[in-house]
């Protein structure tokens, strides 16, 4: 970086710095901690059932707590975001949720689990809104799917580092510097945050051609558009890919969808056969990051020395899942498939492997289960890769934004109820059986639910030019 503190020929300052992608790397350091603090929860649970002496039924309403204020938290933070800016309104959503994080060492009681994720449910919800709009900002319009692509993956390297490290901080120092430690983790984020991170145009740390690359394939945007389009996009943090579709057609200069609202959007089969796989399959995803580690230590006497390696492969293989998923359908196209062929042929293989996750329980190895719950969440994935997809496939660019809005609230509305009912089963039955069918046989229903509304995958735009007429 010498060229920041000494003067420089003129040829070298016009070279083109690459700082936007530290700014690449410090999203994915956010988004990587994010998930970490959100699994240690799900990681500890049955330790701390033990411990602080809860119910199941308690348990599904500390995690509705969070998923809650993190529905809440998208509409209320991309407002602020908008209004504060990106580097104001990041950190005060890292402050929030690392403190939230580490009062969780202070909780003795349900009622306070219940506050402290609620706060981390709040805060968490800033991550994917102020991310993607500081990808907005930094990137033309080219390297933005690769950047929030790169970002989005430390949702998955979190999820892989938690059950391998929470598990030893537990072990040798206890449950409560576990939630400090990793809660920490965000403050130091905001230090590097505050010292780095400023706007293009105003940034030490970029040189003009870098700055004049950014901007290159842009037109001024109106002021509210980047973070209208963009709360709706991440309603949940797995919908940051239709984000970046979004972001690459255009769709976040256009604040209302060229007058597209979410009202005639209901009035077409194509806007349900995403929301209603939305409702079905989110629920679920959450149900692993909260009952899984908890499935997996009772049903084989797992204690904290012995979780973390199941967990590890899990969600190793959701990560491998979650890249595989989009390239198996890119790989029919290249092939010559239809478009219809390749993604429903992609979604099939993927419902496949979810659907042996319904005969879990009757499992008596630690390791099958471990395959099929790590196949269970390999499928999640790439079917929700294939399904961001299908929005852009179907949807005139303008529309893209609110339909994944309208998929997210539905999923977030289903994944409440389902925390209440998956509580409310284990209460009285004690048995994992019915979450796990569930997920078995809902995608499969799923997919069917998606051939019969979209039989040939045909594209909305021609009528909703009819109807704008």
């Amino acid at each position: 970086m010498s060229q920041l503190s000494v003067p420089v020929e003129p040829a070298v300052a016009a070279r083109r710095s690459s700082f936007r992608w530290v700014v690449c790397l410090l999203l994915f350091l956010a988004t990587t901690i994010n998930y970490m603090d959100r699994q240690i929860l799900g990681i500890l649970a049955k330790q701390l059932q033990t411990q602080i002496g809860w119910t199941e039924l308690q348990y599904s309403y500390i995690v509705m707590a969070f998923q809650a204020a993190y529905a809440i938290g998208l509409v209320s933070f991309g407002w602020l975001i908008d209004r504060w800016g990106t580097k104001k309104g990041y950190s005060l959503a890292i402050l929030i949720w690392s403190v939230a994080a580490a009062f969780h060492a202070a909780a003795r009681s349900v009622f306070g689990f219940g506050v402290a994720r609620f706060a981390l449910g709040l805060g968490e919800s800033g991550n994917f809104p102020a991310a993607i709009k500081c990808v907005t900002e930094w990137f033309p319009r080219r390297e933005r799917a690769l950047a929030t692509g790169l970002f989005n993956s430390g949702s998955n390297i979190g999820a892989v580092i938690a059950p391998a490290i929470v598990p030893w901080i537990a072990l040798h120092w206890g449950w409560r510097p576990a939630f400090v430690i990793l809660g920490g983790s965000g403050l130091l984020w905001i230090v590097l945050w505050i010292l780095l991170y400023e706007k293009p145009e105003r940034s030490k740390w970029a040189s003009k051609a870098e700055r004049d690359y950014i901007l290159s394939d842009e037109g001024p945007p109106p002021a509210a558009a980047p973070t209208q389009a963009m709360e709706r996009l991440a309603m949940t943090e797995a919908e940051v890919g239709a984000a970046a579709a979004a972001e690459e057609a255009g769709a976040a200069a256009e604040p209302t969808n060229a007058g597209i609202t979410w009202r005639r959007l209901l009035g077409f089969r194509q806007t349900w056969a995403y929301i209603v796989p939305s409702a079905v399959v989110s629920p679920v995803w959450w149900f692993y990051l909260y009952w899984l580690p908890k499935f997996l230590g009772t049903r084989y006497g797992l204690d904290l020395s012995h979780i973390g390696r199941p967990l590890v492969i899990v969600y190793s293989m959701a990560m491998v899942g979650s890249i595989g998923g989009g390239w198996l359908s890119s790989t029919f196209l290249r092939w010559g498939w239809s478009v219809n062929a390749a993604r429903k042929v992609a979604l099939l293989i993927c419902v496949s492997a979810v659907a042996p996750v319904a005969f879990i329980t009757a499992v008596d190895s630690i390791w099958i289960a471990t395959v099929l719950a790590g196949l269970a969440t390999m499928g999640h994935q790439g079917l929700s890769a294939n399904l961001y997809t299908m929005v852009s496939d179907l949807f005139p660019k303008r529309a893209v934004a609110s339909v994944v809005g309208l998929g997210s609230a539905a999923g977030s509305a289903a994944a409440i109820g389902f925390s209440f009912v998956v509580g409310l089963v284990l209460q009285h039955t004690g048995s994992y059986a019915m979450p796990f069918v569930t997920a078995g046989i809902g995608y499969p229903l799923v997919l069917l639910f998606l051939h019969l509304m979209e039989p040939r995958w045909e594209p909305l735009h021609v009528e909703l030019e009819k109807q704008e007429r």
